[in-house]
């Protein structure tokens, strides 16, 4: 007669065996971090967020719409999207074409071009806005006098406005884009190039669609930023109601002179752009997760 000796991992202790206390712990610590997590997330996001919506409808839904409505409010709105419609589509060309650059090339000076598409994610942007009155500013600027000798006005305008938004979102469709194209490689662009294509032919029909998916989420990132920026747009704007107030400008000078529903209703649809972004973000991941998976194929 023969005996086998089960494995170790199968051999289960008896069921009036308790489990140790130590054992009890460890299961119970991925519960205690979920719990910390959710608590976390609940006090510094979502009770402020549900505070902004009590406090923009507490008055009803007929003055919420008619704070919407404000002069005010709708002139900061288009300036917002002014600012938005031209610093995007400057960060997008750029971004695609430094990111092509730095993955598919080899210069002098590489690394100091990440360094420098890394910079606004470590600059204030009061400092960014700072800079730029240094530069532009018509009495003591570094250029104050081709500023003069033009007559185009930069600070307390809107071409300063643009300059700041386009600096801060400057790193986001780069450093979306960067990571990708080095993981695909160039061995497909190689071989479009050995076939007869030309670089332009080769971006548009291999670089570009190995990497939409990627290029798409860093133009949700840049346009999110775009439209919330405060700070850097705060020093180069001056804050003229009408003129030069951006819509995150308007919501603290709206708090400020005590138009509290006013400016929870701006905060609205700057929450609302927010929760835009996280969507279209969520599924932008998902598409590109399903592609990943569907280009690994079956083992």
């Amino acid at each position: 007669m023969t005996f086998t000796i089960p494995p170790l991992e199968d051999v289960q202790p008896p069921t009036w065996v308790k489990p140790s206390f130590g054992a009890r712990a460890r299961s119970a610590v991925p519960a205690l971090i979920v719990l910390v997590a959710c608590i976390y997330v609940a006090v510094v996001i979502l009770l402020p967020a549900l505070a902004v919506v009590v406090q923009a409808f507490a008055k009803g839904v007929g003055p919420f719409l008619e704070n919407l409505s404000s002069p005010e409010l709708l002139s900061a709105l288009r300036l917002t999207l002014f600012a938005t419609a031209i610093a995007v589509p400057c960060n997008v060309v750029f971004g695609l074409a430094a990111a092509t650059a730095i993955a598919r090339r080899r210069f002098p000076g590489k690394a100091l071009l990440l360094s420098v598409i890394d910079l606004p994610f470590s600059i204030s942007p009061v400092v960014v806005g700072l800079m730029l009155v240094l530069l532009y500013s018509p009495n003591h600027g570094l250029f104050a006098s081709l500023v003069q000798s033009t007559g185009f006005k930069i600070i307390f305008s809107w071409p300063g406005i643009v300059l700041a938004t386009i600096i801060v979102t400057f790193p986001f469709m780069a450093r979306e884009v960067i990571p990708l194209l080095e993981e695909e490689g160039w061995e497909q662009e190689e071989a479009a190039r050995t076939l007869g294509a030309s670089n332009w032919q080769v971006f548009w029909k291999v670089t570009l669609p190995s990497v939409r998916w990627a290029a798409l989420y860093g133009l949700i990132l840049t346009t999110a930023r775009a439209l919330g920026e405060f700070g850097a747009v705060a020093v180069v704007s001056g804050n003229i109601a009408n003129q030069t107030q951006t819509l995150p400008l308007f919501v603290e000078d709206a708090y400020k002179q005590y138009h509290t529903e006013m400016a929870f209703g701006a905060a609205m649809v700057l929450g609302g752009v927010a929760i835009v972004s996280l969507l279209l973000k969520i599924l932008v991941e998902q598409l590109l997760e399903r592609d990943r998976r569907a280009g690994a194929g079956p083992l």
